[in-house]
């Protein structure tokens, strides 16, 4: 009787558990069938020793080859090699968005230390360069850190991210050729080896209709060109129709595929690192073994199926040596040559047993599932849980949570880790996306599919100011209470829902603001988040940014000078915090343009006199000395007697600075006056303090 390969995931409770970060990664299918020789290809890549940079592992495969199980596997069983911790970053969306390598560093120093100071964006969020790129790899300095980049599109997403330090290791998912990344040798995914293909097909039809025909699960497996995706949904739909015999549903989606192609497709343009998934199940004859690429990371014959050479040594054979690497040149720019322009996200042809196999599952939903998963490629990220989901449809949270774990048990979700406290979560799959929304927008009408996302804004408004009156109960009474299944049950909760869903909140607010017709419940949104966001105590001044640029955009749009001007102030404040002079005082002009166009003297002010501390900053006394005076005349003529005292001390530290003396005096005389005359005893205490000083060094002959 033939060995079984089908096996249980071990999980994030696996030994390895005590790493850090382990639970970031994907939950993966509770089965896991094949990949030895490819599991050991990876072991063996881990070993090389890269001089100057962290190795770097590339995992291949077209859409539904399980290149992201199959990475969460590998990470689980090396992770105690990386005792500092896992982190784990998607680069595509699926709908196909190409994550900035800037946005996915800042996420991986988030992981990498909760409390680190996470730079502001640069004004462009690729190259080497850009501020979280570098922040990062300063970072992983010194330490042993596994990085899993999940659905790469290109090699200028990787290099940013690369460490300096050989003792941290990169292991990266893509669907097609990543060229540019020297010194690798990525590991090809095609289908499953036979055995592990019947083995898979047994364990999750269940009973003994695969072992009792094994013909028909091996024309199954051809059919469904043998990789897991295709596979777990073919399972899906035999399991929903226990009568239907397995050879009957080879022959059904055999008819399926050829409906949805009826005529031929060239090979020369379905390119790409893995095999061709048409009839035929040609991928399934490559026997489990990793394909090997080129240097170079382009696997070779690109037009159509790569070429197989046997499979590298097992665990079984013994542990790997470590193998040296050609030593790169000492300019990091010379390890990684991005092409010039981002790679497109591989499609899944038509013709595609996967989308074939979906096809067949699809038809057979009932109607609220099959409505639920075309409308869940409205949630931000495509990921929801209960929450979300039935604002999205519309309907009870209890009724929304029992259709996701239909869809899933159906393999047409994939299971993400659960909430903070405890709420499943899932995420339409990347392969499916494009054909659930050719799907939404020919069967749900634009007025329902606005009302869907009007909804789902307004539920997370309502539970972005639930969270806030949790967390500050002071501030005053909260909003209506949500229903029982929706509520957050503490400030605990509160704090964990807040940052565990941040980026969730924060993509729904910029899809929303994108799309340019729900700018009011976008609006509302944000301003919950600028409410809320600080008062979990760990608010990162990147998605404050984020957020008051959404603020600039909608007040832009529709013509709205005051709130413009607001907002490009505090996003100058922010970048002076973070020692960005220049930056600030572009943003600080901005915003006076903004609010002269609407004669508000109190934004004017406050712009001109932060343009003025820019310049001070950066050395430039002379124009800090004129914009503060701007300032100041204009605070004069408001009656702001303290903000009035406050700019004379300014204008006259920027006397001091040009080493004039008698003017310096005379304004910290004045500024005296103003604070003696609105009883400031503080204020009075150090201004006089900074004229005793001036005094003294001019008689000592400063």
């Amino acid at each position: 009787m033939a060995r079984k390969t089908a096996t249980m995931d071990p999980g994030p409770d696996a030994p390895a558990g005590a790493v850090p970060g382990l639970d970031r990664l994907p939950a993966g299918p509770a089965l896991f069938a094949g990949r030895r020789a490819e599991l050991a290809a990876l072991r063996a890549g881990a070993a090389r020793r890269v001089n100057g940079r962290c190795p770097v592992l590339v995992l291949a495969g077209r859409p539904g080859s399980g290149r992201t199980a199959l990475a969460a596997r590998f990470a689980r069983t090396v992770a105690a090699d990386y005792p500092d911790g896992v982190l784990f970053a998607r680069l595509s969306a699926p709908d196909g968005g190409r994550v900035p390598p800037g946005r996915a560093a800042r996420l991986l120093l988030e992981q990498l230390d909760p409390q680190a100071a996470v730079p502001l964006p640069g004004t462009v969020e690729d190259g080497r360069d850009e501020p979280g790129g570098v922040a990062l790899r300063e970072a992983l300095a010194g330490r042993r850190v596994l990085l899993v980049l999940d659905d790469v599109r290109d090699a200028g997403q990787v290099w940013p991210l690369l460490a300096d330090e050989p003792g941290c290791l990169v292991l990266a998912t893509t669907a097609g050729p990543l060229t540019g990344i020297e010194d690798i040798d990525p590991v090809i995914l095609g289908g499953l080896d036979r055995q592990a293909s019947g083995e898979l097909l047994a364990d999750l039809v269940g009973g003994t209709r695969i072992s009792c025909d094994p013909v028909g699960g091996a024309d199954l497996a051809e059919a469904c060109a043998a990789r897991p995706a295709t596979l777990r949904l073919m399972a899906g739909w035999l399991r929903a129709d226990p009568k239907i015999a397995v050879t009957d549903a080879a022959r059904e989606l055999n008819r399926v595929v050829g409906e949805q192609s009826p005529a031929a497709v060239d090979d020369g343009d379905e390119g790409g690192p893995a095999t061709k998934g048409g009839k035929g199940g040609k991928g399934a004859k490559g026997g489990g073994r990793a394909a090997k690429a080129g240097k170079g990371g382009r696997p070779p014959g690109a037009a159509g199926a790569p070429a197989q050479k046997e499979g590298p040594r097992t665990a079984e054979d013994g542990a790997a040596e470590p193998v040296a690497a050609p030593e790169p040149a000492g300019d990091p720019s010379t390890w990684v040559k991005p092409g010039p322009e981002p790679a497109e996200p591989v499609p899944v042809p038509d013709n595609d047993p996967l989308l074939g196999a979906f096809t067949l599952l699809y038809r057979g939903l009932p109607a609220a599932q099959a409505r639920m998963l075309r409308i869940l490629t409205l949630a931000p990220a495509q990921t929801a849980d209960p929450r979300t989901a039935s604002a999205l449809v519309g309907c009870p949270a209890p009724e929304a949570a029992a259709t996701l774990a239909a869809l899933a048990e159906r393999e047409l979700l994939g299971v993400e880790a659960p909430a903070a406290d405890g709420t499943a979560r899932y995420r339409v799959p990347g392969r499916l996306y494009p054909r659930l929304t050719r799907l939404r927008e020919q069967e749900d009408r634009p007025a329902e599919t606005e009302l869907a996302r009007a909804r789902l804004l307004e539920r997370l408004v309502r539970l972005t100011e639930s969270a806030r009156a949790l967390l500050d109960p002071a501030a005053g009474p909260g909003p209506e209470p949500l229903p029982a299944a929706l509520r957050l049950g503490s400030a605990e909760q509160a704090r964990d829902w807040l940052l565990g869903e941040r980026e969730l909140l924060l993509g729904a607010v910029a899809d929303a603001i994108g799309q340019g017709d729900l700018d009011g419940s976008a609006g509302r949104l944000v301003t919950a988040l600028l409410r809320a966001l600080p008062l979990t105590g760990a608010a990162a001044p990147a998605d404050l940014y984020r957020l008051h640029e959404l603020v600039l955009t909608v007040a832009e749009r529709n013509g709205r000078p005051r709130r413009a001007s607001a907002a490009l102030l505090n996003l100058g404040d922010l970048q002076v915090a973070a020692g960005r002079w220049e930056q600030a005082a572009a943003h600080y002009r901005t915003a006076l343009e903004h609010a002269r166009a609407v004669g508000d003297e109190p934004l004017c002010a406050r712009a001109l006199e932060g343009a003025a501390g820019c310049h001070r900053a950066l050395g430039d006394a002379v124009r800090a000395a004129d914009w503060y005076g701007r300032a100041l005349g204009l605070r004069q003529s408001l009656g702001d007697h303290a903000a009035e005292a406050r700019l004379l001390a300014r204008v006259a530290e920027a006397h001091t600075a040009q080493r004039r003396f008698e003017e310096a005096d005379r304004e910290y005389r004045a500024a005296l006056a103003v604070l003696r005359r609105i009883g400031d005893e503080r204020g009075r205490e150090a201004v006089g303090t900074a004229l005793a000083d001036l005094r003294e060094r001019v008689d000592g002959g400063w």
